[in-house]
């Protein structure tokens, strides 16, 4: 079986909050503190970064897990330009209350086969939840779901798919979600991706009835569109159900 290596930089707070609680053995974690670039030493910290990303092995996955701010993106810039050609560059960038997919490409996503968002809105229920809280719920929740896909990938992957089944979904110039969900709001704007693969993971006593359900809704709504569908069951758990989405649309 083919296999990757995996590089995971947290970039700022948010960030390294996110990849610090991945729990993966084989995949690489690194956190960029812009503070350092900002310092009147920012010269070293640079060349510092320059050089460890300049040697990363061939063909490598560099996620960047980051908010969208200013000084985020600087750093950014500097991991993706001394990163090897052959680099697989993926974003996962934070933009609360901001729905990405609805607006035009930034200039700092050029250089990614896919740039995931989140907009935080299954965390922000309501306009009194304190954003801080949000952003602790949330960074729980995405390093679960990295850890979850490394595993997947690497090891069973619930609906048999393949690193060339990846590679198809993922490369382009994409915009993308990536979520690990307990439950679904199918009020939510599903429709507007091309492509991806929904997979629906379920404990051995829960209803299979259920299951079918949540991936007919899926079927339904994402009728016409080129996705992977997959349900599989987990002994390790009792009457809980995952569902992996990874779903994408070229810019």
């Amino acid at each position: 079986m083919v296999s990757f290596t995996h590089i995971f930089v947290g970039i700022g707070n948010a960030g390294a909050r996110i990849v610090n609680s991945i729990g993966v053995d084989g995949a690489v974690k690194v956190t960029v503190n812009p503070a350092y670039y900002l310092l009147p030493r920012s010269k070293e910290y640079e060349e510092r970064l320059r050089g460890f990303f300049s040697r990363i092995p061939e063909n490598t996955f560099l996620w960047l897990i980051f908010e969208d701010k200013e000084a985020n993106i600087e750093l950014l810039r500097i991991i993706t330009d001394s990163a090897p050609r052959d680099t697989i560059k993926l974003a996962y960038v934070l933009t609360p209350q901001r729905e990405l997919v609805v607006g035009e490409k930034p200039q700092w996503a050029s250089g990614f086969e896919t740039v995931f968002y989140d907009s935080l809105w299954d965390f922000l229920k309501g306009d009194d939840t304190p954003l801080v809280e949000a952003f602790q719920r949330a960074s729980h929740n995405i390093a679960e779901m990295f850890s979850r896909l490394y595993y997947y990938l690497e090891a069973q992957m619930l609906v048999n798919i393949d690193y060339a089944d990846l590679f198809n979904i993922i490369r382009g110039g994409n915009v993308g979600i990536l979520r690990l969900l307990r439950s679904v709001d199918f009020g939510w704007h599903w429709g507007v991706w091309d492509r991806g693969l929904i997979g629906i993971l379920v404990g051995k006593e829960f209803p299979l009835r259920d299951a079918h359900g949540i991936l007919a809704n899926f079927q339904e709504i994402l009728a016409e569109k080129d996705i992977i569908w997959g349900v599989i069951m987990d002994e390790s758990l009792t009457k809980e159900v995952e569902i992996l989405a990874l779903l994408v649309k070229r810019w």
